[in-house]
């Protein structure tokens, strides 16, 4: 198989199981100070998925990311079987490195029923051949620092495509100040198995990669602003089967900032309109 960010990625998501509740994820091999939160949310549901009889998928999970996860040495994912009925099954997962916790994960699974049914509707934006790789758009500009350039450049495992342009307009990581609402079109820049499980980590995993920039939005700031950001939860709700190397749209908005912390919300769909999963975070924003 080719070597490219996605296969990288979807290596990282294969754990090595140590025992029957026990597993061992490692990180990418770059010069980063913490782990990225979006990486222990995909570990700790693949983890939790493997507990978990095939038959029944996860529905929701919450999780608190308690300290920064050291990239240097590989993260334990203990595995709690809470309980098992009829119809659901829940876990609880707890991250471990240097023998603290680092993250805390619950997440219920469901087998599949029938039952009511509606959903909120798609917002109107372009289609995402209509838009410009995020990616493509931000190496082109000349006036920005090598060290974020270089970050910008390192192959991605997923392709985005903004429908307002999200980039910071300044060296210094600012922008001109707008409403706290962003959409964005996603997939991952190759083909996937036909595992659901995977599909679901994977959203998970890139869940988390621009939804707290929401939030410096109304500000003027960015997350390569002098601000620290970090996430502090993560809560995310799966209501339909999707394809994550599909156009899916990231719809976010963040109706709330107070305490140095700020409130960010996002709706996924498909393409073609379907609500496929629903996703909550609050997150650190302390002005330096």
């Amino acid at each position: 198989m080719t070597d490219t960010a996605l296969t990288r990625l979807l290596a990282l998501l294969d754990l090595e199981k140590l025992d029957d509740n026990v597993f061992r994820g490692t990180s990418p091999p770059e010069r980063i100070q913490r782990v990225f939160g979006g990486q222990v949310l995909a570990q700790a549901l693949v983890a939790a998925t493997r507990t978990v009889e095939p038959q029944r998928f996860c529905h929701s999970f919450h999780a608190y990311f308690l300290r920064p996860g050291d990239p240097k040495v590989p993260i334990l994912y203990e595995v709690d079987r809470s309980r098992d009925g009829a119809s659901f099954s829940v876990r609880r997962v707890v991250a471990i490195q240097h023998g603290a916790q680092i993250f805390v994960l619950a997440a219920s699974f469901q087998k599949a029923e029938t039952g009511f049914d509606h959903q909120a509707r798609m917002p109107v934006v372009p289609a995402p051949e209509t838009l410009e790789d995020e990616q493509e758009v931000l190496l082109r500009r000349s006036d920005l620092p090598s060290a974020f350039t270089n970050w910008i450049g390192s192959e991605r495992p997923f392709e985005t495509r903004s429908v307002l342009g999200r980039g910071p307009a300044s060296a210094a990581g600012d922008r001109p100040a707008r409403p706290a609402v962003d959409h964005i079109w996603l997939k991952t820049r190759g083909v996937l198995p036909d595992d659901p499980a995977l599909h679901q980590a994977l959203l998970a995993f890139v869940s988390d990669t621009s939804l707290l920039d929401t939030a410096l939005l109304p500000h003027g700031k960015s997350i390569f602003s002098d601000v620290q950001v970090a996430s502090l939860d993560h809560a995310m709700w799966f209501h339909r089967p999707f394809r994550a190397d599909e156009w899916l749209l990231y719809a976010q908005d963040a109706p709330s900032a107070s305490g140095a912390r700020g409130f960010n919300r996002g709706a996924i769909y498909t393409r073609e309109g379907t609500l496929v999963a629903s996703v909550a975070q609050e997150g650190l924003i302390r002005p330096r």
